[in-house]
């Protein structure tokens, strides 16, 4: 059988590359919005959702062309395949996912939203309360997600780290420390999923994201972000070069600043 559905609205967040949401809502502080779509009456559909916390949202894997018999989850450390369905993968026969997100407030057809994992653009289809009365059962086994730890790890950012990540984003270039969070705090550190290199010397990586670089350490169970730096070279930011990604002049103001405090 076949069905056809439209979206009601889509999501507004932070999480432009899946690179940077996280695998669970609950493991962020990220706050975004739901906007429904103008002309069908949604304000109204949203009539009593006030009061309640938090809220399913069936959205759609927009971004993935593709579906896979078997995955190899990120939590495993051995990167043993599993069968889709016993995984929240977004790789399914049908593109279909849910999230539980808390629910800040509302107004007129918008849903302001916390803990969520959506990028942003991701068509939602249903909004549905959730009950803790039907939908927690906190005692339920989990199949082979019981035999793996929670991988939960601190990621500490130094001063250099937090000035350069925020400019970053301040200027229009992805969330590198999200990013940092979600690949270094909540997964194995595994160079096969991830692109890295190191450690040196000193015990120092080197993690690429896009084209960003960034070095850390494993301080014990925590994360340490030294710092962030461009990925190109400087052959590769004249302005003459070849601009694929189209950030290249973000990049030569992030080394014309980092640089010149640098040296001062």
């Amino acid at each position: 059988m076949k069905f056809e559905f439209e979206s009601i609205g889509f999501v507004r967040s932070s999480h432009r590359y899946p690179q940077e949401a996280p695998r669970q809502g609950t493991l962020t502080c990220e706050c975004g919005e739901i906007e429904l779509l103008p002309g069908r009456n949604f304000e109204t559909a949203l009539a009593d959702l006030e009061g309640v916390e938090r809220i399913w949202i069936v959205f759609v894997f927009d971004r993935v062309n593709s579906w896979k018999v078997k995955v190899s989850p990120p939590q495993r450390g051995d990167r043993k395949k599993i069968g889709v369905f016993a995984t929240r993968s977004p790789h399914r026969p049908n593109p279909i996912g849910i999230t539980c997100a808390k629910l800040e407030g509302i107004r007129g057809r918008i849903l302001e939203v916390s803990e969520i994992d959506l990028l942003s653009g991701t068509p939602v289809l249903d909004i549905k309360p959730y009950i803790p009365l039907a939908d927690s059962f906190p005692d339920a086994k989990t199949g082979w997600r019981d035999e793996v730890p929670d991988q939960l790890r601190e990621v500490v950012f130094s001063e250099e780290s937090v000035s350069r990540t925020e400019f970053i984003l301040k200027e229009g270039g992805p969330d590198v420390a999200e990013f940092c969070r979600v690949q270094l705090g909540t997964r194995d550190i595994d160079p096969k999923r991830l692109r890295l290199s190191g450690p040196d010397d000193r015990g120092i990586f080197t993690l690429a994201f896009r084209t960003w670089r960034i070095l850390f350490s494993r301080e014990e169970e925590n994360i340490c972000i030294h710092t962030v730096f461009s990925g190109y070279t400087p052959e590769e930011l004249v302005p003459a070069a070849p601009d694929p990604y189209a950030d290249k002049e973000l990049h030569r103001r992030f080394n014309a600043l980092f640089n010149a405090a640098k040296q001062a």
